[in-house]
């Protein structure tokens, strides 16, 4: 296999270099300053915070895995904006959004209130905890994009029955009881993903 690490001279990285060559792999790996010392690497000089520069390194080694384990500690370009370089990089599918997937999203200050409060007070049970709102994967997707102000027209929609990918195409989470023993007030998606909404 044609492996590319990115951060191959980190800690992870140099794991990920080692064992992947000693397992047969050809492996190109990056470093920011200076190469690691595995034999039978290429070694790249690559800033992940520079896209470009990125994607004319995938598109050089043309990798079959693309792995990513450059970090510097408190340095949010590299650790995760240049996460997204290298994911954008490495992405060679086109991917759609559901619309026959529905699911129950709950806002994660709600999810968070709703557990600490029946952690405390609650009766013992089993307790469901979700959004008040069904939505699909692609209705979900249209609700971001208007609350970012991106264009809900370039969604690309699908539907997951054709995909043949496994598991329940509709999860909705009855949470009635559940939100009759809580003072936190469990919003749907359309209500706190819409700012206009009370």
């Amino acid at each position: 296999m044609r492996l590319l690490v990115v951060g191959g001279s980190g800690f992870l990285g140099a794991g990920l270099v080692r064992q992947g060559a000693a397992a047969g792999h050809e492996v190109t790996a990056t470093c920011h300053t200076r190469p690691g010392e595995a034999a039978g690497v290429a070694w790249a000089p690559l800033d992940v915070r520079r896209r470009a520069d990125v994607e004319a390194l995938v598109a050089a080694v043309r990798p079959a895995a693309v792995v990513n384990a450059a970090f510097r500690q408190r340095d949010w370009a590299t650790t995760a904006t240049g996460a997204a370089h290298v994911a954008l990089a490495a992405g060679t599918t086109q991917g759609v959004l559901f619309t026959d997937d529905v699911r129950c999203p709950v806002h994660v200050a709600d999810l968070a209130a709703a557990l600490l409060e029946l952690a405390a007070a609650g009766p013992p049970g089993v307790r469901h905890v979700a959004g008040a709102d069904a939505v699909s994967r692609y209705e979900l997707g249209l609700l971001v994009a208007r609350r970012d102000g991106l264009d809900p027209d370039l969604l690309p929609a699908g539907r997951r029955a054709d995909s043949g990918v496994p598991g329940p195409l509709d999860v909705r989470l009855d949470c009635a009881a559940t939100q009759r023993l809580l003072r936190t007030r469990l919003r749907g998606a359309r209500r706190f993903l819409d700012p206009g909404r009370p």
